[in-house]
């Protein structure tokens, strides 16, 4: 198994978050990395540093504007007056009846749906290499790899083609998965998706609603009561040519291991129908019982099933790290699912 990670994403330190009205720590912090590396190093697996795929990947998926605001944010930010230390956005417009506007306080709000993604002065840099570390896991795949894992960070599940949410800036699942698709050309006709972070992945849904090219799978809690909320619901399936090629399973809060286990099977009985060629798993942790955000409650031992059924998958598998935070189990979890897919891949 190969596996891809940059140091310069550490860089990123994001410090804002709000919950319920109180301001907390931001729960995406660099010390997880160091978690997830335990887990690698647990199984003598050493990451490889990807190398830079420049714009491209990135322009594939996102809009320009957003791309630039991005890049612009945090020094445009800390020029005005009586600034903090990191863009918030203290407004959110209905875009739909709204013009772009020029001001970097405005813009924030119109490219950013939360306050979950504050954005510092390493955050575009460590966003660039999180999708290059993602895009070489593809890469890797391309050149014959079977099963690659991307220790991407920041996370990319809840970024949206032009807005940043949830801890996400570039949306790194839908750039491999959309690089496969235009690097491969006919030899990848077909990209799945499937998300198994305790949240919904509503940016990766939103990227690839309307296309029947690549489809798209997410387990997570439901979102009448959990993050994001708005998107999530099985009667999300798709529109237009998309319509039908979006799966959306919404699970209980507190679901443990068995639903949880019966849910990721029937998805990979979906997926088979779909027959890609290529299956990326938006690898999320925080369904883990001792996760802080406490949306299920899946155990060492889940994690380890849930690895050893996505290994059977017969299709080269891109796994994209996404959610997983602060806990005692981060290490363990990640161990428990990527030596359990190892040893499918080798029976």
């Amino acid at each position: 198994m190969k596996a891809f990670f940059h140091p310069g994403t550490v860089a990123h330190d994001p410090q804002f978050f709000l919950l319920r009205g109180r301001i907390a720590a931001n729960e995406e912090r660099p010390g997880r990395v160091d978690k997830l590396l335990a887990g690698l190093t647990a199984l003598g697996v050493v990451p490889e540093e990807p190398a830079s795929f420049g714009a491209g990947p990135r322009l594939a998926v996102h809009s320009l504007e957003y791309l630039r605001f991005l890049a612009e944010a945090w020094e445009a930010w800390r020029k005005l007056p009586n600034a903090g230390e990191e863009v918030v956005a203290n407004i959110h417009p209905p875009r739909s009846a709204g013009t772009y506007p020029d001001g970097v306080v405005g813009r924030a709000g119109w490219h950013m749906s939360d306050t979950s993604c504050p954005i510092g002065p390493a955050t575009w840099q460590s966003a660039c290499l999180s999708a290059d570390t993602a895009v070489a896991g593809a890469e890797a795949l391309l050149g014959g790899g079977d099963l690659v894992y991307a220790l991407c960070r920041p996370p990319g599940h809840h970024a949206y083609a032009d807005r940043a949410g949830g801890h996400c800036f570039l949306n790194n699942t839908a750039i491999a998965a959309q690089y496969l698709r235009t690097k491969g050309g006919t030899a990848v006709e077909r990209v799945a998706i499937l998300d198994i972070d305790v949240h919904h992945g509503n940016g990766t849904q939103d990227i690839f609603y309307e296309r029947a090219d690549v489809l798209t799978v997410s387990i997570h809690a439901d979102p009448h009561r959990f993050y994001p909320f708005f998107l999530g619901h099985a009667c999300e399936r798709g529109r237009e040519a998309g319509a039908g090629f979006n799966l959306n399973m919404p699970l209980a809060l507190g679901t443990g291991d068995a639903a949880w286990l019966d849910a990721i099977e029937a998805a990979i009985r979906h997926i088979g129908v779909f027959m890609p060629d290529i299956v990326v798993i938006a690898l999320g942790l925080d369904a883990s019982a001792t996760d802080p955000f406490q949306g299920f409650s899946v155990t060492r031992e889940g994690f380890g099933t849930a690895g050893r059924l996505i290994g059977r998958i017969s299709r080269p598998l891109l796994l994209v790290q996404e959610g997983g935070y602060q806990s005692d189990d981060l290490s363990a979890n990640l161990a428990a699912f990527l030596s359990s897919a190892l040893d499918q891949r080798c029976a």
